[in-house]
């Protein structure tokens, strides 16, 4: 079982940053891939970017490549979102997501793919 716990979002103008941190318990985080969606009202749950257990091997939407960067401190049990450039459509409860794996380079990018989430953390960018 693990139990993941976003934090950092909040309000920012057009051009920020933020950056969001997910804290999971358990002894194997370092062998979940990790991703994180977004979800923006009416519309259906995305895919932002993805990270593999090693850290090695990362995916990012094209809607937010060269601006996001995803990393993880497996000593922390925590994975990062960085958000640079930030647009009003970046709107949107950010949820992140675990799934166990044996694969150091393995991510994935389907929603059910992953067996645990978070409750998610609201970012808003204002115009």
């Amino acid at each position: 079982q693990v139990q993941l716990v976003e934090s950092g979002g909040g309000l920012v103008q057009a051009g920020g940053s933020l950056r969001l941190s997910c804290a999971a318990s358990g002894r194997t985080f370092s062998r979940y891939a990790m991703g994180w969606f977004r979800q923006a009202p009416g519309k259906e749950r995305e895919v932002v970017c993805a990270i593999s257990w090693s850290g090695g091997i990362t995916y990012y939407a094209d809607s937010v490549k060269g601006r996001f960067t995803i990393y993880r401190d497996n000593t922390k049990n925590t994975v990062y979102l960085q958000m640079n450039s930030l647009k009003p459509e970046d709107t949107a409860v950010y949820y992140c997501a675990a799934r166990y794996t044996s694969g150091s380079g393995t991510y994935y990018r389907g929603h059910s793919e992953y067996d645990y989430w978070g409750q998610g953390t609201q970012v808003t960018v204002s115009s």
